[in-house]
This record gives structure tokens, sequence and C-alpha cells, in this order.
């Protein structure tokens, strides 16, 4: 049952798992670490190729991205795990990872949440509802950096063999600040794709040199894979904006589990962040001459069916 959470909010926001499984695994399973760590790997490289392939479907991938992801994550992600052998625990250098990863994870939502602001306001008191781009639309053409992305690509593969965290949550950050126009049904499923052969390296690894347990593994994907499916259908049907708030709130999520913050606080933290966040939301909107909430008009344009079977072409990534 925690599997099956937990992997809906991977399929929904392409990021989490390693952030929420491992942990949830030596907190109230008690798993020892390294076999948490080995086990959520292997179940994720059997997990995570089920959501990508929802997005594939949906057109809601950059493949050329995806590639130049791979290309310097999957042989450093193979390298971490020998690595973290090599240092043995390595408690110090995983508890510094982790706090690294929380401040960037808090950096990443608070930059969704100040776009969104930005996107919101950006066309005055007197911009109609109706007249606003959705999020969801297809974005302007992006150029692909390659350096800048192989290395994201080699820093987060390395991260990942260590402690199993980063395949969604790092990249997924780096991705948000490189590609800052990349609309978020695409970065989920780009983020989604990228980790398969990622996660792929890093099970091999571990399941030669880490500590693979079949039973954790086995439990793990029993309600992994219909919670990712769930979740991948879900996030690539749902609007932008309501995945860039999920994305948010996970990022939180996450950052609060890696400074290790109790499960408790946690939640108390989680349910004043939506509480809050939605009333200071729903000011900034009055503020800028829209409605508090953004409920659907009813003299709004009727959406166009979109023929099953037909999907448009991904023309969001071009290279030069």
């Amino acid at each position: 049952m925690g599997s099956f959470l937990v992997a809906i909010v991977v399929g929904l926001t392409g990021m989490g798992g390693g952030a929420l499984m491992t942990p949830m695994l030596t907190v109230f399973f008690g798993v020892p670490p390294l076999a948490a760590v080995s086990s959520d790997l292997v179940s994720a490289a059997v997990m995570k190729p089920v959501g990508s392939l929802v997005h594939l479907r949906r057109g809601t991938v950059n493949l050329r991205l995806v590639a130049w992801l791979c290309a310097g994550s999957v042989p450093t992600a193979f390298c971490g795990v020998l690595l973290a052998r090599a240092l043995g625990h390595g408690d110090r250098i995983q508890t510094v990872i982790e706090i690294a990863l929380g401040v960037a994870l808090l950096i990443a939502a608070s930059g969704l949440v100040i776009r969104s602001y930005l996107t919101m306001s950006a066309g005055g008191p007197r911009r109609a509802a109706r007249n606003t781009t959705p999020d969801d639309a297809p974005s302007a053409p992006i150029s692909v950096r390659p350096i800048p992305t192989m290395l994201v690509g080699a820093v987060g593969g390395l991260v990942v063999g260590m402690t199993s965290v980063g395949s969604g949550s790092l990249i997924i950050v780096a991705l948000l600040a490189l590609y800052p126009k990349l609309t978020a049904n695409r970065l989920v499923g780009t983020d989604l794709l990228q980790a398969v052969p990622l996660v792929w390296a890093a099970a091999l690894g571990h399941i030669l040199f880490g500590d693979f347990q079949l039973s954790v593994t086995l439990a793990l994907l029993a309600g992994s894979i219909p919670g990712v499916f769930l979740g991948s259908l879900a996030s690539s049907r749902a609007p932008g904006g309501l995945i860039r708030w999920a994305l948010a709130f996970v990022l939180l999520a996450s950052a609060l589990k890696m400074f290790g913050v109790g499960t408790t606080p946690m939640a108390w933290a989680l349910v004043a962040a939506v509480v809050v966040g939605t009333a200071a939301w729903c000011l900034l909107r009055a503020w800028n001459g829209l409605r508090p909430l953004p409920l659907p008009r009813h003299d709004a344009p009727p959406a166009q069916p979109v023929r099953p079977g037909h999907s448009k072409a991904d023309t969001s990534i071009v290279t030069h």
C-alpha cells in the first residue's frame, strides 16, 4: 500500500520515488539502509518504464533531451554504486548529499511558485481568465544545451547510484533551471523516461554489489506498478498548472524528508503549507484582477475535441 501511494506521486509528478520510498522502507518497516536502496532501485527499474510508456503514447516526451541526459547519467550511475561500496557506509557523506538535495528541492519549489505568479500577472489586472494560454499548450521551440544537459545527467546518476535519490527529484530541478519554457506535462514525461536507463544501470550495480532483497522488491512492485500507471495516466491528461502545483507539493515534502523532519511534524507542515498557500494565492489572484478561484466560466469557448489515436507531435525541443 505504501509503494502504491508513492508510485502514484511518481507517475503524476515524475519525482519523489527515492526521496519517499527509501525513507518509508527504513523508517516504517525497519529495512536496513543499503537493502532499502538496493530494493528500491530494482523495483524502480520495473516501475519507471510503465509510467514512461504512458507519456510516450501521449506524446509528452522530448526524446532528444532524454538522449543527452542518459549519455551522462548511465555510466555515472553504475560508478556511484562502486563509489558507495568503496566509501563503506558513508553516513556522513550521504547526510551532506541529502541536505544539499533538500536545499535544491526547496529552491525548485519556490521557483515553481514564482513562475506561476509571473505567468498569472503577466497580462495585467484586466486580463480575462479565458484569454490566457494554458500551461499544457505546446511550448515554444527550445534549443538543447548538450554539455550542461550531460553534466546534469552525470551528477544525477552519481547521486542515484549512491543513495537511490535523485532520478526524479534532482534531475527535474536541473531541467527546470535549464529549460524554463518546457511545459509541465513534457517535463514530467521527459524526466520519467530518462530515469529508465539511469535506474537500470544503478539497479544492475546494486544487484551485483549491493544488498538486494527479493522479498522487499516484490512487495514494492506489487503496489508500485498499478500506482505509477494511474499517476502517469492522470499526469498525461491533467492541466499543466495542476501538475505544477503537485510538483511544488512533492518538492516540499521531499525536501522536508531530506532534512530529517519527522512524520508528524512533516504532515502538519504540509497541511499548513496547503492552507496558507491556497489563501495567499487567492489573495494574489484578486489583487491582480482575477477571480480568487480559477473556476470554469460558463461563457468560455468550448474546447475543441481531439480524435482518439491522434496526438500532436512534440516540437518543443529543437537542436542547433
